[in-house]
């Protein structure tokens, strides 16, 4: 990515402009492009739309933020006036109806991205709400220009567990002009720099927009309507959806919904180390915009504030996951410089007690390598990089570099303790027979916080080949490693196991053999358990609609009753013996 300026100080010492006020102060009359968020403002490289802010102000573009705008009224909407080139409307940093309700469909009463936690700001559907705000009170206005998680895996027809149905791609509900997909750094480059140079913008990678005429070059994905009527059809056009989700060797998407064709342009370019960099170097104020404090702390500063993302991207593709779709399946890392410049910014701040909450990424021993004919030729769309019976043998686990990684971050003076609170893959320590232990023996002693996390999900060979997760016996291997690294150690620390109830293929008995084996082999009496929840772009939404295996198009049982939902988590929750820790295991 070009970029058009640099910063000497990489912290922030002004918030992008909220209101009229601000504008005023820096003498803009009218700002170039104003992103709308449904979390309220807050500047941190978490939170995606505040990086999209920071990487156009870097272009030299004038960027107005509006978050969580009132929807009853035109008094936040209208605020900061008209854009001069475009609208950038995000559902924020959870997809809005995850964030409102629970699996079981119960509204959630608290929200750690609006001031005062309570879930009183982000309404349903966030992303079709303001965008017809927008439409309400700008009539004939710039271009809406839809992005983040909720747009992007709604991208095409999908399964929406809260209505029950299939939907239609979000930019025919949304009525809004374009659509940018995953993480989207370059797309967002390219589109701004068409837009204001009035140069052609259809035929720019990562973008989505609706066509009268299909894109004969492209893939024809089954229609709207053919997956209406027919669910294996509905398995083959997320099959085709879920293969062209690479760079290196998508091909475009094209499908009818009515009379019209959403268009999808194969995916932007991934970002390489150096830009991986640059971006990460942009400067954040790292705190909620005065604005919206008024109205209180938002909690997810608690733990983000001082958190450090080292890498983007997913291989381990667990099939209730989007992180693969939304982030793509290839790890994208950033240098051990780059993270550890980040680390001794953070001495900068008055409320630094040397205490990185996290230092990782989506799967944090992920960190610093990547299968070389991946990288060569794009994600396989035959074969897996994992699953649930075994690794594939061109991914080579190496945890040398994360291990470097932190030993330098720690090293940094001021810095006390930098915990990895990141999902780790423990199958990939164990896998790694050259450097997991030394990863493993540097986690336990630095770098967990009295508890580690890992997310075995459940025990059940035939739920665990659906959801795409390792065998138990791996599990077993790797506690008994766990276990004797503390005792060596003289640790105490624990394990967290995050386990999942009522997904596809799951039935009561299976709760019940998981709970004996947690009980006999994990000496536990599990908390960390929730219902499982149907998210678009998932293959386990796929299973939850369809009844079906994707792979072998066979039936499978899909509990779908509320209460014999929340039983099966009961079930695992039960407490059957006293002495045991509750959701840890020593």
């Amino acid at each position: 990515m070009n970029q058009h300026k640099e910063y000497n100080n990489p912290i922030a010492t002004s918030f992008l402009p909220t209101t009229k006020k601000e504008m005023d102060a820096f003498g803009w009359k009218q700002c170039d492009i104003i992103l709308v968020s449904g979390d309220a403002y807050i500047d941190s490289p978490f939170i995606g739309v505040a990086v999209v802010g920071r990487m156009l102000e870097k272009m030299g573009y004038k960027v107005g933020m509006i978050g969580q705008p009132d929807i009853t009224s035109d008094k936040d909407i209208k605020r900061l006036g008209e854009p001069r080139l475009y609208w950038g409307v995000s559902g924020g940093s959870i997809d809005s109806m995850v964030s409102n309700y629970t699996a079981t469909k119960k509204f959630r009463n608290n929200d750690d991205y609006t001031p005062g936690g309570k879930n009183n700001k982000r309404p349903d559907r966030a992303i079709l709400v303001y965008s017809n705000l927008i439409r309400q009170n700008f009539k004939n206005t710039v271009p809406i220009v839809l992005g983040g998680i909720e747009a992007s895996l709604r991208r095409v027809t999908h399964y929406d567990y809260w209505s029950n149905k299939l939907r239609k791609p979000i930019l025919f509900d949304s009525k809004a002009d374009i659509l940018i997909y995953g993480m989207g750094e370059q797309a967002i480059y390219d589109l701004t720099s068409a837009l204001d140079n009035k140069k052609e913008w259809r035929d720019i990678r990562g973008i989505c927009y609706i066509a009268k005429e299909p894109n004969a070059e492209f893939h024809q994905l089954p229609s709207h309507k053919e997956c209406l009527d027919d669910k294996n059809r509905y398995i083959d056009l997320f099959d085709l959806f879920y293969d062209n989700n690479d760079p290196i060797n998508a091909n475009g998407l094209s499908q009818q919904v009515d009379t019209r064709y959403s268009i999808q342009n194969p995916p932007c370019d991934y970002l390489n180390e150096k830009e991986m960099d640059a971006v990460s170097s942009l400067p954040f104020t790292r705190e909620l915009h005065p604005y919206y404090a008024k109205d209180g702390k938002v909690k997810c500063l608690e733990t983000i504030k001082f958190s450090i993302m080292t890498h983007q991207g997913c291989w381990g593709e667990c099939n209730f996951c989007a992180i693969g779709v939304h982030q793509g399946r290839t790890i994208r890392t950033r240098s051990e410089k780059s993270i550890v410049q980040e680390a001794k910014d953070f001495r900068e701040y008055k409320d630094f007690k040397g205490i990185i909450s996290d230092l990782g990424g989506p799967t944090a021993n992920m960190y610093g390598y990547e299968c070389d004919k991946k990288l060569k030729k794009g994600t396989c769309d035959y074969k897996r990089c994992v699953d649930a019976t075994a690794l594939c043998g061109a991914m080579q686990p190496d945890h040398s570099r994360v291990v470097n990684m932190m030993r330098q971050v720690r090293e940094i003076p001021g810095i006390r303790k930098a915990f990895v609170a990141s999902g780790v893959r423990y199958d990939l320590i164990t896998e790694d027979k050259r450097h997991g232990y030394s990863y493993l023996k540097e986690m336990v002693k630095h770098h967990i916080s009295g508890q580690m996390k890992v997310a075995p999900e459940h025990t059940e060979p035939h739920v665990l080949e659906l959801m795409g997760k390792p065998g138990k016996q791996t599990l077993i291997d790797f506690k008994k490693l766990y276990d004797k690294l503390n005792r060596d150690l003289g640790k105490k620390q624990f394990m967290t196991y995050y386990l999942i109830a009522a997904h596809p293929g799951c039935k009561e008995k299976d709760m019940h053999a998981l709970k004996r084996f947690t009980t006999h082999e994990l000496k536990i009496n599990p908390e960390q358990a929730q219902v499982f929840i149907p998210t678009p772009g998932t293959y386990s939404a796929v299973m939850y609609y369809t009844e079906m295996d994707p792979k072998t198009r066979k039936k499978i049982f899909v509990e779908k009753d509320t209460h014999k939902k929340e039983k099966q988590k009961a079930i695992v929750q039960e407490k059957r013996q006293s002495g045991f820790k509750s959701g840890f295991a020593s």
